[in-house]
Parts: C-alpha cells; sequence; structure tokens
C-alpha cells in the first residue's frame, strides 16, 4: 500500500462520519483549548503581578505590624504589641545598607477645592517617598522632611485628582480640604497608573504623622525600605529585623521581601496551573474516550473493507497503522483547533483586561504533541483488532 492511498484511505474515513468526527475534534479541542489558555494566563498574570512590583524597583522591603505566625501564647499577651511608628521608620533609615525610608498608612476620604468634590485614597506617607517608590514630581515638590512635631498641612496630590479638581490650571499653592481639613497643594506627581487594582494617580499624599490622626490609628500600615543595590534581601531583613527588636523588646513585626512574595505568588499560580492542568486533563480523558470509541465503532463497522484491503496484499502492520493515523488525525485536528481557540481567548483576554497573556512556544507545541499522543493511546485497541481479522472471515460479512 502506498503512502498517497494511505492518506486517501484516512481522509476518507474521517469525513464518512462528518458529526461523529466533529465530536470527537472538539472534545480534544476543549482540553488542548484550556490547557493553552490558562497556561498562558498564568504566564501572563506571573509577569503582570512581577511587572507591578518591580515598577517601584527591585531592591525594596517592607515591614508590617505584627507577626505572621501563629504563636501558642494568650491574647492578652498580643495586645503588648508595639505599634510601628515614623520613628521607627526614622530608625531604619540609620540601618546599615538602608538608602531610604517611608511610611504608610492609607485610608478613603472626601477631598474638596472649591465646588469640586471626590472620594479618593489619602496616603500619609515619608518625606522620602519618590526615592522609594521611584515616583517623581511632575511639578512643585514633594512633601519636606520635618521631624521632631506636627508636620505643616501640606498635600501633593496625583494627576487625577489634578484633572479633576483643578481642571485647566495648576493646583500649586491651592487649598485642598482633606476630610473637612484644609491643606496646602505644594506638587503634583507623575502619572504612575495602578498598582494591583491602587490607583497611584487618583490619589492625595499628606504627612504620615497627619494621616495617623485624621485615620485615628496609632500605627503605621507599612513601612517601605529601600536599600544598596547588590545587598542581599535576606542579610538586609535580619538587619532590620534587629534594630525593630532592639526598639521594641520583642518581634512583634514581619518583613516581607519582594522575593519572598513572588515565591509565594509562584507557588499559588503552581496551584492553579495544577487545578487548570486537571480540567484540561479530564477535558483531554472524554477525547481520548471519545476516540476509543469512534475508532472501535469503525473498526466494526469496516470489517468488510478491512478484509478486502488484506486480501489484495495490505499486512497487518499496514491495517494497524491505518486505524493508528485515523486516531491521529483526529486528534491533531483537535489539537490544532484547540490551540487556535486557546490562543484567541487568550488574546482577547489580554485585549479586555490589563493582563498581559503569554504564548509560551514549548507549552504550544508540547499541547500539539499531547494530542497526537492522546490519538495514538486511543486508537491503540481499536487497530490492533483490525489488524488480528481473519481475512476470509472478514470477507464472509460483506
Amino acid at each position: 500500500m502506498r503512502a498517497t492511498d494511505a492518506l486517501r484511505l484516512t481522509a476518507g474515513a474521517v469525513t464518512a462520519q462528518r458529526k461523529r468526527s466533529l465530536l470527537t475534534v472538539l472534545s480534544i479541542a476543549v482540553g488542548i483549548a484550556a490547557v493553552v489558555l490558562l497556561t498562558a494566563l498564568g504566564k501572563g498574570l506571573q509577569r503582570f503581578v512581577l511587572a507591578e512590583f518591580t515598577q517601584f524597583g527591585t531592591h525594596l522591603l517592607a515591614v508590617v505590624p505584627g507577626k505572621a505566625t501563629t504563636l501558642g501564647i494568650s491574647g492578652a499577651v498580643l495586645g503588648t504589641v508595639r505599634p510601628l511608628t515614623v520613628d521607627d521608620a526614622a530608625a531604619l533609615r540609620r540601618v546599615p545598607g538602608v538608602l531610604a525610608t517611608s511610611s504608610l498608612v492609607m485610608g478613603n476620604v472626601k477631598v474638596e477645592a472649591g465646588r469640586r468634590g471626590r472620594r479618593t485614597t489619602v496616603y500619609g506617607v515619608g518625606a522620602a517617598l519618590p526615592e522609594v517608590w521611584q515616583f517623581p514630581v511632575a511639578s512643585g515638590r514633594f512633601l519636606p522632611d520635618e521631624p521632631g512635631h506636627m508636620p505643616r498641612p501640606l498635600a501633593v496630590i496625583g494627576s487625577r485628582v489634578h484633572r479633576e479638581l483643578f481642571p485647566g490650571r495648576s493646583p500649586l499653592g491651592q487649598r485642598l480640604r482633606v476630610a473637612g481639613d484644609a491643606y496646602r497643594v505644594i506638587g503634583v506627581m507623575r502619572s504612575k497608573g495602578q498598582m494591583l487594582g491602587f490607583d497611584l494617580d487618583d490619589a492625595v499624599y499628606i504627612p504620615a504623622e497627619r494621616a495617623l490622626a485624621l485615620f485615628n490609628r496609632n500605627s503605621l500600615m507599612e513601612i517601605d525600605v529601600l536599600y544598596q543595590p547588590g545587598l542581599d534581601a535576606d542579610r538586609m531583613a535580619e538587619r532590620i529585623r534587629r534594630r525593630l527588636v532592639a526598639r521594641h523588646g520583642r518581634e512583634d513585626f514581619t518583613i516581607i521581601t519582594q522575593e519572598a512574595f513572588l515565591d509565594v505568588l509562584g507557588d499559588i499560580l503552581g496551584i492553579l496551573t495544577l487545578a487548570v492542568g486537571g480540567i484540561g486533563g479530564i477535558s483531554l480523558l472524554v477525547g481520548a474516550i471519545g476516540i476509543l470509541t469512534i475508532m472501535t465503532i469503525a473498526v466494526h463497522e469496516r470489517v468488510p473493507e478491512i478484509g478486502l484491503l488484506m486480501a489484495l496484499g495490505a499486512t497487518r502492520r499496514q491495517v494497524r497503522w491505518l486505524f493508528l493515523g485515523e486516531a491521529v488525525a483526529l486528534a491533531t485536528l483537535g489539537g490544532v483547533l484547540g490551540l487556535a481557540l486557546g490562543a484567541g481567548g487568550a488574546w482577547l483576554i489580554g485585549a479586555l483586561t490589563p493582563i498581559p497573556a503569554h504564548l509560551s512556544p514549548g507549552f504550544t507545541a508540547l499541547a500539539v504533541l499531547l494530542a497526537v499522543a492522546v490519538g495514538l493511546l486511543a486508537g491503540v485497541l481499536p487497530a490492533q483488532r483490525a489488524a488480528r481479522l481473519d481475512p476470509v472471515v472478514a470477507l464472509r460479512g460483506e
């Protein structure tokens, strides 16, 4: 049997039962599309979060109040945890290797300028925020460093607040009411965009001490620490831990490095990928069962044809590969269709959301190879059965 004859017979067998072949192809396509789409989204999400965090630099760590681990102690002892203060942030600036620190406390309040007003996020921060967050001022200046007393009521606004409350005019020197308190605008930040859902342009930045009083808090939400490039993050975290333990008397805080956060994110994405892979695997299993079923039925229906082929000189090996080729053809069509559906879905999600879908060539090729493998495995038993038929018995079925 020539190769062209085998290909013609395989194509004829696939197209002879169009509906049945289409259902089998679709069952494979769903599994492949799930694997391709969700793998692309997983990679895209990882890149998105990495880009979100690295826009603030790659040598940052954060100190938050409270110990992340659970200890077997009474709740009364937990009540003695000291809050993070602006003085703590100032003390961390003196740690070797630290370039700058910035306090952080935030909340949502109404801000007004003249007759215009809107609810927005107010950040209580330190004077080094532009350096720590790599977030420069577009016009004017940032908050001055005024240690030792309650800072003056000065404010710096984001670019969107500028457009909404001071349209077509400079806000510098203008009064801004923040939750009823009067502030003077001294600067406008350069547009930064969103970071994990927080719009840094739709924000007002005021001194951390005033924000603590505004939100009636006794502790900062976070202290961001910028350290020298090239230093080990874990070593810097240990230096900061020792300094704060010396001030607080105990480790009642948690230090979060970017590496640790990204490791946790990677673990979460890995679990999600496994879950998604399980869904895709179930779909592929259904497709494999479909191929097995359709090929078994095909062998039963084409017994006379098999007998005729063998009577004309086709070997058992050629008959076996004929049916395997049909199974692989169905699986390959399903794989290509699934690849197109997955890539199209990834492109659509990337166009409609800020999460970029990233198609990995390796995973794409693996998905198609997986479809071919499914076709081979599912077609083995029916092909073996077809090859073992007695030509005389098969012809007698005619």
